[in-house]
């Protein structure tokens, strides 16, 4: 959609700085705001977004990472992935009263409807049931994937936020229908009992997990299909940190520190130190080779590791500037290079010969590790397979009487 800026983000960024006590964050959100000027021009494009990145990774830093959130949607908006009123929805206030507003005159405009449809229905046939009014009202819900909304004689033309909106309600529609649906009346007030009486806290970790085995399903698909690109694998891992294990805070947003290195996944450790993670193909051939009876690495990981090498050496020269400039130590960074998968490797060599010889690599390596996407995976799995056994523990515990 292309780069965008506006009057409402601006309101939001400004009102945005007066909840944060963070300097470093407030000094970002700053630089946000001059480039943002002060006229109706409001200014945008590739600057405004890496501003607003900043102040995101600037509050994970500082362990805020729902302030992070906020300013990430906000660079959402200005690179053009994410429609203003999805944004407005989270941080403003106005709009929010205006959608539920806009809510309550929907439904009041749906409840007048079928009280004037059941008039009709009443005066036609004296003698309806419920029944009748329940047949009537199923008829015109099955009926309504032949409504068409689009300009012409006969139709209505909407505006673009009014599109906008329906294509809201769309994606709401997609949530909905992966959800279960109760097999009786019974189970959904059961159903409506339980949700009533969750735990919210208990609720929001089950949506989590819900999230990750979706994010771990795609990965695990973009693995299986042996076109997908180093791209394709990346978009299925970013922002999903905690598929590197635990030791990480969270994915950085900015992702270039020096002029001449760009970053596939930068990590932030607990103790602020960054951590790299360079991206390839999970289909190579040759990730391990055998010469002379011997197992050894090939050609693509060995290139792969000198990358990482010459990602890690800039990283130290340049550690004051990083400091200075963006608040990561970058002094003996590390690396982990994620690339192959025993699938695809040839010559007749076994996943369990692939894992052996990597790990027989690793050992007499420091900084940078070498894992299969197989290996990534399999470890993901097992950590969302605790968390699930744990949250179901959780939820069966008996309470204190």
């Amino acid at each position: 959609m292309g780069f965008r800026s506006s009057f409402s983000l601006q309101r939001m960024v400004e009102v945005a700085k007066g909840l944060t006590e963070h300097a470093v964050v407030q000094q970002r959100i700053d630089t946000v705001l001059r480039i943002m000027g002060t006229d109706r021009a409001y200014g945008k494009g590739r600057p405004l977004v890496d501003a607003l990145n900043d102040v995101a990774q600037g509050a994970i830093l500082c362990g805020d990472f729902g302030f992070a959130q906020r300013f990430q949607r906000f660079a959402g908006y200005a690179n053009g992935e994410l429609f203003l009123e999805v944004v407005e929805g989270y941080y403003d206030e106005d709009a929010q009263q205006r959608g539920e507003e806009f809510h309550r005159r929907m439904a009041a405009l749906g409840a007048d409807r079928a009280v004037a449809v059941l008039d009709v229905l009443c005066r036609d046939n004296p003698d309806a049931t419920a029944a009748d009014a329940r047949d009537l009202f199923r008829g015109i819900a099955q009926s309504a994937d032949y409504l068409g909304v689009e300009a012409g004689e006969g139709r209505i033309r909407l505006s673009t936020r009014e599109v906008r909106r329906l294509q809201q309600y769309g994606h709401l529609e997609l949530v909905l229908r992966s959800l279960p649906r109760p097999a009786s009346a019974e189970s959904a007030r059961l159903l409506g009992n339980v949700l009533a009486d969750a735990d919210a806290g208990l609720l929001a970790q089950f949506l989590e997990l819900k999230a990750r085995q979706a994010g771990l399903a795609a990965l695990r698909a973009a693995v299986d299909d042996p076109a997908s690109s180093e791209s394709a694998l990346h978009v299925c891992l970013k922002n999903q940190a905690w598929i590197f294990g635990g030791a990480y805070v969270g994915e950085l947003a900015r992702r270039q520190y020096t002029p001449d290195t760009i970053l596939d996944i930068p990590l932030l450790r607990a103790d602020g130190s960054l951590h790299v993670v360079e991206l390839k193909r999970a289909n190579i051939e040759g990730l391990v080779i055998r010469r002379s009876g011997h197992l050894m690495l090939g050609a693509p990981p060995h290139q792969a590791v000198s990358q990482a090498q010459n990602y890690l050496r800039t990283l130290d020269e340049n550690r004051r500037t990083i400091l200075a400039d963006y608040g990561v130590d970058s002094r003996r960074a590390s690396a982990t290079i994620v690339i192959g998968h025993s699938r695809y490797v040839g010559g007749g060599i076994a996943p369990t010969e692939v894992a052996e010889t990597l790990r027989t690599y690793n050992t007499h390596a420091t900084r940078i590790e070498v894992i299969t996407y197989e290996t990534l995976l399999d470890s993901a799995s097992r950590m969302l397979a605790l968390s699930s056994e744990q949250q179901d523990s959780e939820a069966t515990e008996e309470p204190d009487s």
